[in-house]
């Protein structure tokens, strides 16, 4: 790392629950890259006040987490498109006093599903109805699958999902057979519930495609059931990678390259 000075940029989180994962991953690449940056992690109970403070304090960028995602918006001068669409924020750029919002989950998720060449034509069963499935079920919409079920408890947050995308709401599982399935629920999360299986063995033997964006850890009971039965994965490790990545170029202006978005994911996933 470079040496700290008055001309240091600073980049932060805010979360209610904050972790070092974003942490590391950028100032592994700021070191490595040679950058007079550096970022930290906070949480806070005053959203208004600590991006008031964000404008006024110069702070270049700013990763946002629940539950902050949504009470942000009133809060920028410029929603992006990839934040428009689904009504939430997770990064905010400050140019001079002028914050511009957007959401690299959105981008991550539909970015991986170009690369993995996922078919529209599949049918897609959801599980999860919170801030990144909002994410996780427009990047679908926006790549023209049809045939989506949300799966989720809360009736009200599910139908509003699925009704906002033109999708399928169910509080219970349906019958296996879809072809794709994603986590988007703590389960398999470290933790409590880091021994739970998000989806049954009957509906992983039915999927092609085996999606859970839990990013810690990478190796979930969900992607590891998915990886003995033969299945094609997609990992929150990848998710997050790639939207820590499109922030980092937000905030510095230089794109890592895929190797070095890989050695600063390792690192930061790193105990």
């Amino acid at each position: 790392m470079t040496e700290l000075s008055k001309d240091t940029t600073l980049c932060i989180s805010l979360a209610a629950r904050p972790s070092n994962i974003g942490t590391r991953f950028h100032n592994y690449l700021y070191a490595e890259l040679g950058l007079d940056f550096i970022y930290k992690a906070f949480t806070t109970t005053d959203i208004a006040a600590a991006i008031g403070g964000v404008r006024a304090l110069g702070i270049r960028g700013c990763s946002v987490s629940m539950p902050f995602k949504e009470a942000v918006i009133p809060l920028v001068d410029h929603i992006e498109p990839s934040a428009a669409a689904i009504g939430s924020v997770n990064t905010i750029v400050n140019d001079n006093g002028r914050l511009t919002a957007s959401n690299t989950d959105y981008e991550a998720i539909a970015a991986l599903i170009a690369s993995h060449e996922l078919d529209p034509a599949a049918s897609v069963l959801v599980r999860g109805s919170g801030g990144m499935a909002k994410a996780v079920v427009a990047a679908f919409r926006g790549a023209g699958f049809t045939d989506l079920t949300v799966v989720a408890r809360n009736p009200e947050a599910g139908t509003t999902l699925a009704d906002a995308y033109g999708y399928v709401w169910t509080p219970e599982d349906p019958e296996p057979g879809a072809a794709v399935i994603v986590n988007v629920t703590p389960l398999g999360m470290n933790g409590s519930d880091a021994d739970a299986l998000a989806f049954s063995a009957a509906h992983i033997d039915a999927a092609d495609t085996v999606f859970d964006v839990v990013a810690f850890p990478a190796e979930t009971p969900l992607i590891l059931a998915g990886r003995t039965a033969g299945k094609k994965v997609i990992t929150g490790a990848e998710v997050i990678a790639l939207q820590a990545a499109s922030q980092f170029a937000r905030y510095t202006g230089v794109t890592p390259t895929p190797e070095q978005v890989a050695r600063a994911s390792l690192h930061s996933r790193a105990s």
